[in-house]
């Protein structure tokens, strides 16, 4: 445990990788799946995989973790010694997550927290909890890392492309997106989020080969003249593509702080539809 006593909480739609949550003792609270007969937590009882396949047959529908499982979380934190925790969680302009858990966080008292609206979804969230349990790694106070942290939302991005945004309209998560569904099919916008944490159109590309490629200009332009930075590549169902983004941005992997790669959680899946392609990018370079 780090002397400050200080723990880092976010939720399963960052997409922390699993491998980072360990090395940095990130602790993460699942949002649940939920189908007509059966809930699942996210990662923990359900694959990304098994959310994809079964997309044919019913689009689940996903919520919150429950008030009791954010207070079991804050609780197992605190008997692991904790007394202040940072808690980076995704754009309350797509979720619930933050607000709920601000209103459970006022139940405890006895020990500091903060929670900080990423104003972002999957990693573009995800980023801001590794940078705070980077930091933490320094021996920074909490009101330093809290800081850092809130200073840096604006430059942690996420750019992804949709197969098909028949999804997105399923949940209701257009944003403002809104002007693209009664476009030419073959126009695949570049989404990302805006300062308010809503997915808006960055760029509007025509066909896959393109937006992809279009993808990775956005990403390299970002990052070609930084020296400290994360890289992400991430997919919903398409490995393969995913791959191949690898190969063609290997030179920018091989000099990231970190780099991280894939399969989006079950959770964003629902949403987005199996054929997402994300690459995210976060300078430290201060």
């Amino acid at each position: 445990m780090n002397e400050n006593k200080i723990a880092i909480l976010t939720d399963s739609c960052s997409d922390v990788p699993r491998n980072l949550l360990e090395r940095f003792h990130i602790y993460e609270m699942a949002l649940s799946i939920n189908y007509k007969d059966k809930s699942y937590r996210d990662r923990v009882d359900i694959t990304p995989e098994e959310v994809y396949e079964n997309l044919q047959n019913e689009i689940p529908h996903t919520s919150l973790p429950t008030i009791g499982e954010m207070h079991e979380t804050i609780n197992r934190i605190i008997a692991d010694g904790y007394n202040q925790i940072i808690i980076p969680v995704i754009s309350s302009g797509l979720s619930g997550t933050c607000k709920a858990i601000e209103m459970v966080c006022e139940d405890f008292k006895n020990i500091k927290t903060k929670v900080i609206d990423t104003k972002n979804i999957g990693l573009g969230s995800g980023f801001l909890s590794i940078y705070a349990a980077q930091l933490l790694e320094k021996n920074l106070n909490f009101e330093e890392i809290v800081k850092k942290v809130e200073n840096k939302i604006e430059i942690s991005n996420i750019y992804f492309s949709l197969q098909t945004l028949h999804y997105l309209v399923k949940g209701g998560r257009l944003g403002r997106v809104e002007g693209m569904i009664g476009s030419v099919l073959q126009v695949k916008p570049i989404i990302t989020c805006d300062k308010d944490g809503v997915y808006y159109t960055v760029e509007k590309v025509r066909g896959r080969k393109q937006s992809i490629n279009k993808l990775i200009e956005i990403v390299q332009d970002e990052i070609k003249d930084k020296k400290n930075y994360y890289l992400a590549i991430c997919h919903g169902f398409a490995q393969e593509e995913a791959d191949k983004i690898r190969e063609k941005m290997q030179p920018y992997i091989e000099k990231a702080t970190i780099y991280m790669e894939g399969q989006i959680s079950p959770a964003l899946g629902v949403h987005t539809g199996p054929g997402l392609i994300g690459i995210g990018c976060f300078n430290l370079d201060d």
